[in-house]
């Protein structure tokens, strides 16, 4: 799913209030302008916590590049900032002031002003101010937006009355949510997205001088007041002011009941008068009024009992506050109804436009105004990547979600929102969450139970913030490892990822949904359907992809095997939801071509919801109908005829809700299509217990990141450790030993998490909590000494351990040939190269997929397949001391070059450096006796097979296997591997007696 770390707002690129432009001189009581930005070289281009002038993007490409330029017609001094740009996600810059220092004091001034060089490019250019916290990344963010509709030079004015408090990207719930000037920490701006250009900026400075008028204000503590019929509602009014200095003048509030939907007198009780703030009053007074509602006894809607506040003497609230009289005796809010009677009851009275918000989903950084939940009815919001609240923490997650919530209760029947997050390994959205390896290391483990158990400490995680839905597990059946998000599947083998979909229990609870509304579930999606991990090297049409969201090309048959096959098992499981690939699917010999996975009608309807009676509801990826051939209604008619329920339109839901009515009333999608998808989505949400409980339930949120949750994850990162080579018995290490450990994944939790980790492309560094591998080895008690280019002196040491492979990256962004390869890099083959030519050594390989590693293998003593083992590096450091014993297998094929893939089991030639299943132990005894103990191994086999004994069934192939890699030793054959392979392929599908003879063949080649 495309996401961006940072969302720009749809609300901050449309909708905004326009700004002046150069206005009257100031006058003469003003007071001189305060510069901000001279752009003559006083201010660095340098990042926080220092003072400086930053660029930020949504990937490498989207920050602009900045220069300070001399021109000729600077409005001030030589120079000017300018910059050249080309976004496709968000970008922008920004001046901070330093961390170190104290926050400036803006209180005494208008506003903001600057000369901008217009490109009349017709384009919204939003600008962001940022008020109090800490430092300038944890300060409120205050927005509003200048038009560059112009040619040349023009001075922007910008008064602080015309800034909002920005909801979706900010310390949530507000450090006060009062624009306070008196600790300012900057500003930025955020530039176009979708053309080429540049831009200049001049002179930023603070201009004029406050007034009460502009900086008094007037809030209510809430914008939505919920309460039972009959019940009183109490509105806090408060008074607040720039600089929390006392108000000068009076400050009135007159307010009144009316308008809304419900009926003065009769729901409720008139209420009219006036509020007077005095002179003098403190800023933060406040004064409460009540509304009281009646009582009619009669089952109906929610209705709306808005109170206009008419303000005197400060700003009015952004708002006005509404009381909603709850919904009440209506057979769809009776829990002792089944689901099915309270969705029909629900959906029969809802009109076309309020079944379309049901099937809309936003990001919630693009709403223009958190109004539009009540307003277009929306069914959900999603959380894109790095989509979170700041500061990033379960509260401020609980607490953005509520207010959500709140809005949807000023609903007509109150439909709560369905909040969705891509929890692909932990909540890796959330900073100090429990991270887990990566899928490709959980197929590592072979083991469901683990599987599960990780998938359980990710839903109560999940859920203790307050969501309860999860964008997972993905189970494609990856099947090229120059796919960029080949680390997100179980494994190449249908049958090793439908033996991983336990994590769907984990996730959901019971396959029958009962669990669905317990504080620790959550539901879970499938994805993407179908073929996302077979698509054809170069297909891809999306940017610079390579292979990503192109085009998956197989028979019928292979379409049935390899990619079909998890689906069932995951419908069987009572998977919640399921989400279509982007990708494109070509049946050969079907003469049809291929086909967009959100436009295909035939898989969708025909496959997963009639012959697999999918029941649960299907939500299409990030803007994913946007890539079907044709205009925008087309789009939306085929998707949804296609089978699909909810559209995740991150930024175009108006659009969406406006050609999804129009498309219906011209009877081009029926009633009948419509219905089905409100009916799909809301069974779940009644489900989840989301009309009983729309709130967070806060109680598991202090098993966030806890000990218990972390020690699953170190099992999971244990057990996902692959030992390919172990020449000498290198591994375990002892405790004894002098290590030296060098390479650059060594000390890296950014690296070893790899991407979908706090961020969608993920990034280096220290950015969440957790243990490293060089941490976890030394609080394993080794005697380790760490460099990591592998610079010091590698004298007196007993053995190396040099840790290498990937930087983070996530989908498309991460294919090879996308600026990507299978080589370590040059730093990474040298350190290998200094330890492993001076020492023992024991190579790991932190990374996504296989590591093209063939030309150094002879030089290296013992290899790791790391994988990105999640936040718990002592999982990593359990193994190589020898706490647990290396018991990973190889869930893909590890090549010997680039040139051999795709390359997979059950290939016809199969020739590569490792096979699939290939997993050397430590600690554990390997059987003796060669072809005498296989000959019993066999019988084992062929009994457990007539007797339905499965875990006799494993232990023989386990026990055949190890013996067989020990006669193997380091000379993998072409005759060697495809047995091998295959052999672990028929164990995962319960063919015990046929995978053993497998490895007798395999070993008779050895």
């Amino acid at each position: 799913m495309r996401r961006t770390a940072l969302l720009v707002s749809a609300a901050l690129l449309t909708g905004l209030l326009p700004l002046a432009s150069a206005s009257a001189a100031a006058g003469a009581a003003d007071p001189p302008p305060v510069p901000v930005d001279a752009f003559e070289g006083e201010v660095p281009f340098a990042n926080p916590p220092a003072e400086g002038i930053f660029t930020w993007g949504g990937d490498t490409d989207d920050p602009p590049q900045l220069a300070l330029t001399a021109r000729a017609d600077a409005p001030e001094g030589a120079k000017v900032l300018t910059g050249a740009y080309e976004i496709s996600g968000y970008g922008g810059y920004s001046h901070d002031f330093a961390s170190g220092s104290p926050a400036h004091d803006w209180s005494a001034h208008k506003g903001i002003r600057f000369w901008w060089d217009g490109q009349n490019n017709g384009k919204a250019i939003p600008f962001e101010i940022k008020d109090g916290g800490a430092n300038g990344g944890a300060s409120e963010l205050w927005t509003t937006s200048f038009t560059d509709d112009f040619t040349g030079w023009k001075q922007i004015e910008i008064p602080f009355t015309d800034f909002t408090y920005r909801t979706d990207y900010q310390p949530v719930g507000g450090i006060d949510q009062i624009l306070g000037l008196t600790a300012m920490w900057g500003y930025s701006i955020t530039l176009p997205v979708g053309i080429k250009s540049q831009f200049a900026i001049d002179d930023v400075e603070l201009y004029g001088t406050a007034d009460q008028s502009l900086r008094a204000s007037v809030v209510t503590d809430a914008a939505v007041y919920p309460v039972g019929e009959g019940g009183k509602a109490r509105v806090k009014v408060s008074v607040a002011t720039t600089g929390t200095v006392p108000l000068d003048e009076p400050v009135t509030v007159a307010y009144e009941t009316t308008g809304g939907t419900a009926t003065s007198g009769k729901d409720y009780a008139p209420l009219k008068g006036t509020i007077t703030f005095p002179a003098g009053t403190a800023s933060g007074a406040s004064r409460t009024l009540s509304v009281a509602t009646l009582k009619d006894r009669s089952g109906e809607s929610a209705e709306t009992v808005p109170l206009k506040l008419t303000v005197t003497g400060a700003k009015a609230p952004a708002d006005t506050p509404q009381v909603v009289i709850d919904a009440h005796g209506l057979p769809y809010l009776d829990k002792k109804l089944s689901v099915k009677k309270r969705v029909a009851d629900l959906v029969s009275r809802l009109s076309l436009a309020e079944k379309a918000g049901q099937m809309t989903q936003a990001e919630r950084g693009a709403m223009t105004t958190p109004g539009d939940i009540a307003a277009y009815g929306l069914g959900s919001l999603l959380s894109g990547g790095g989509s979170t609240p700041t500061p990033n923490t379960p509260a401020a997650w609980a607490k953005m979600i509520d207010s959500f919530q709140l809005r949807s209760q000023a609903t007509r029947f109150q439909i709560p929102l369905i909040y969705g997050v891509d929890a692909v390994h932990g909540h890796n959205n959330l900073v100090g969450a429990t991270v887990m390896p990566h899928n490709i290391g959980i197929g590592a483990t072979r083991d469901p139970r683990l599987a599960e158990e990780t998938g359980e400490v990710t839903a109560a995680e999940v859920r203790a913030t307050g969501i309860p839905w999860d964008f997972s597990p993905c189970l494609c059946v990856t099947r090229d490892e120059r796919w960029g998000r080949g680390y997100e599947s179980f494994g190449e083998d249908p049958a090793l990822v439908e033996s991983m979909e336990t994590i769907i229990q984990g996730l959901q609870g019971r396959a029958n949904g009962k669990d669905l509304s317990d504080s620790d579930r959550i539901l879970a999606t499938a994805k993407h359907f179908v073929g996302d991990g077979g698509t054809e090297y170069g297909s891809s049409t999306s940017g610079t992809y390579t292979i990503d969201q192109g085009i998956t090309k197989v028979t019928k048959q292979e379409l049935e095997a390899v990619h079909l096959a998890p689906y069932q098992d995951a419908i069987d499981r009572g998977v919640g939801s399921v989400m279509p690939s982007y990708s494109s699917l070509d049946i050969l010999g079907d003469d049809v071509g291929p086909v967009k996975m959100h436009a295909n009608a035939a898989m969708i309807n025909g496959v997963l919801k009639d012959r697999m009676d999918f029941d649960g509801f299907v939500i299409s990826d990030w803007a994913g109908i946007d890539q079907i051939p044709g205009d925008y209604a087309s789009d939306v008619r085929t998707s949804i005829n296609a089978g699909l329920d909810m559209i995740m339109v991150p930024y175009a839901y108006k659009d969406f809700l406006t050609a999804l009515v129009a498309e219906v009333n011209a009877g081009r999608i029926s009633e009948r299509r419509v219905d089905d998808a409100v009916s799909r989505i809301l069974t779940q949400k009644f489900r989840l217990g989301l009309f009983e409980e729309p709130y967070a339930d806060t109680s598991g949120a202090s098993d966030i990141g806890s000990p218990e949750h972390r020690a699953v994850a170190r099992e999971a990162a244990a057990e996902s450790q692959v030992l390919l080579k172990n020449a000498g018995g290198v591994l375990p290490l002892r405790k004894s030993q002098k290590v030296y450990v060098a390479g650059s994944n060594a000390d890296d939790i950014g690296n070893q998490t790899g991407g979908w980790t706090i961020t969608w492309q993920g990034s280096s560094g220290a950015i969440t909590e957790g243990t490293t591998i060089l941490e976890g080895m030394k609080k394993a008690g080794g005697n380790v000494t760490y460099s990591k280019d592998a610079s010091a002196s590698t004298s007196g040491y007993d053995v190396g351990v040099v840790v290498v492979g990937e930087t983070p990256y996530a989908e498309g962004v991460g294919d090879v040939g996308n600026g990507n390869d299978l080589e370590l890099t040059a730093a990474d083959k040298a350190a290998v190269d200094k330890v492993c030519g001076a020492l023992k050594c024991v190579v790991l390989t932190v990374s996504g997929r296989p590591q093209l590693i063939g030309d150094r293998l002879a030089g290296i003593d013992a290899l790791v397949a790391s994988w990105l083992p999640g936040t718990e590096g002592s999982g990593v450091a359990d193994v190589l001391y020898g706490r647990r014993a290396f018991t990973g297998q190889l869930p893909v094929t590890w090549p010997k070059s680039e040139a051999q893939l795709p390359i997979n089991v059950g290939d016809a030639s199969y020739d590569p450096q490792f096979p699939y299943g290939w997993g050397l132990t430590t600690l554990t005894r390997t059987p003796e006796g060669g072809t005498a103990t296989l000959n019993a191994l066999a019988l084992a086999a062929r009994i457990a097979d007539r007797t339905g004994s499965d875990k006799a069934g494993r232990t023989a192939v386990t026990k055949a296997r190890l013996l067989v890699q020990q006669k193997i030793g380091t000379a993998i054959t072409q005759a060697v591997a495809k047995p091998f392979a295959d052999a672990d392929h028929l164990l995962l599908t319960g063919r015990y007696a046929d995978a053993v003879a497998k490895l007798r063949e395999a070993y008779r080649a050895a």
